[in-house]
């Protein structure tokens, strides 16, 4: 009887943080811990292995356990750089820049993955939508989106390896550059289960979220250690 399916959990952080400024955002601070620190730490209890994709001339802090390399210039890049370098059969897909990750998302979606093939974290839509008249500035408001049946995708984003690898190598083969993971396999007309996220996944990207972010850590490192 063959065991449990090896899984790793693939990080590309080798993004350059232009729009914060700061250098590497994963390696911004939050409350003593960086951003790839949290992720890391979130994501080792449930996988075999973790394999961070670093900017060219980085390394891996030692208190940060998990495998390195060379990430490439794109996101896309980095994560076929990363799935070349594992042998794991489930692939766990997250960015560093969303490091408040709780383990009940990351289950859902390890689950959803070895069941469907394919799944991500996401939030339905609660806000009204409205999409801007782009040639006025500021943009003028244009037209209203139904927001029922719609979904802010997150990450983790779990898949049979191969499956993502085939989805990866397709891309590149027809010059495609896609915003996450999932979008590449969705691309080939295969499904993709959607695993109920968290508000507190928000993805680290302005200096506004990097605010947020900083002052929510004191809250999650407090109920952690509660």
């Amino acid at each position: 009887m063959s065991g449990p399916a090896k899984t790793a959990a693939l990080i590309p952080a080798a993004g350059l943080g232009t729009r914060l400024g700061q250098g590497p955002k994963a390696f911004l601070d939050l409350n003593g811990l960086t951003l790839l620190a949290r992720s890391v730490t979130a994501l080792a209890p449930h996988v075999d292995e973790v394999v961070v994709a670093l900017p060219q001339g980085y390394a891996l802090p030692e208190n940060i356990r998990a495998r390195a390399i060379t990430g490439g210039a794109t996101r896309q890049a980095s994560v076929l750089a990363l799935l070349r370098v594992t042998d794991a059969e489930v692939v766990l897909i997250h960015d560093a820049a969303r490091p408040f990750l709780p383990p009940e998302v990351i289950a859902g979606v390890r689950r959803a993955a070895a069941e469907t093939g394919a799944a991500t974290a996401a939030l339905s839509v609660a806000d009204t939508l409205v999409r801007g008249q782009s040639q006025a500035s500021p943009p003028l408001w244009g037209e209203l989106t139904l927001r029922e049946g719609l979904w802010a995708v997150q990450t983790p984003q779990g898949f049979r390896r191969e499956l993502l690898l085939a989805a990866h190598l397709e891309a590149e083969r027809d010059g495609i550059q896609a915003t996450d993971d999932a979008g590449l396999v969705a691309r080939l007309g295969l499904p993709v289960a959607l695993v109920p996220g968290d508000a507190r996944l928000f993805k680290v990207t302005t200096p506004g979220d990097l605010i947020l972010a900083r002052a929510l850590a004191h809250l999650w490192d407090a109920e952690d250690a509660s």
